[in-house]
């Protein structure tokens, strides 16, 4: 993976050339209202995910970290790099750069939100665009991988997921619920219906 900061732009590095994911109405999983695809890079320290959003009017007023981000148009990322089901991250980010990161633990009354975790070094930049905005993140694996299997090397597999909340203007619109891989319920947290990211050389 090129090296090169976070831009937001599909156009540029590491971007031009690599495949995509579409993601899909998360309910039912047929074609959402508005489309977002994804695309996913690496390197040995960082992972780099960008997502481009059509939108007629991005939604969003939140400024403050860790605000609740997913009451306005947000996009999110879940990656369990264990794979065992009982824990994962989730770092999201609106039209503004707002981020909210935390990590969820699984607990004998569903899931422990804890939302003093913070994504060290993260990265991220968003970027308005003619057809709706963009956001890129750069999330260093030393922020969430144990210190005994840094430096990073492939190959690995994590459990992950691409989502989006795509909401009309006002904290009482109508919201759009889309994913990677669809939950097939009105919530993105079923970990148990994560994809699986390849990390390949």
């Amino acid at each position: 993976m090129d090296a090169a900061p976070a831009s937001a732009d599909a156009m540029a590095a590491p971007w031009t050339g690599l495949s995509k994911v579409t993601l899909r109405e998360c309910e039912e999983g047929g074609p959402p209202r508005e489309a977002t695809v994804v695309y996913t890079s690496w390197d040995a320290k960082a992972w780099r995910v960008l997502f481009v959003c059509e939108a007629a009017a991005p939604w969003a007023t939140l400024t403050r970290r860790d605000g609740p981000l997913w009451e306005e148009e947000v996009v999110e990322v879940f990656f369990d790099p264990v794979g065992d089901g009982q824990g994962y991250f989730e770092i999201e980010i609106n039209p503004l750069g707002t981020v909210c990161d935390l990590l969820l633990r699984r607990a004998p009354s569903g899931w422990r939100k804890e939302f003093g975790w913070d994504c060290a070094g993260l990265e991220t930049m968003v970027r308005r665009t003619a057809h709706g905005w963009n956001a890129e993140l750069l999330i260093p694996f030393a922020a969430v991988l144990p210190a005994d299997v840094l430096p990073f090397a492939a190959p690995q597999s994590w459990r992950a997921n691409f989502l989006r909340i795509a909401r009309a203007a006002g904290p009482r619109g109508p919201r759009e619920l889309s994913a990677w891989s669809p939950t097939l319920a009105p919530t993105f947290h079923r970990p148990e219906c994560f994809g699986t990211v390849e990390f390949e050389r």
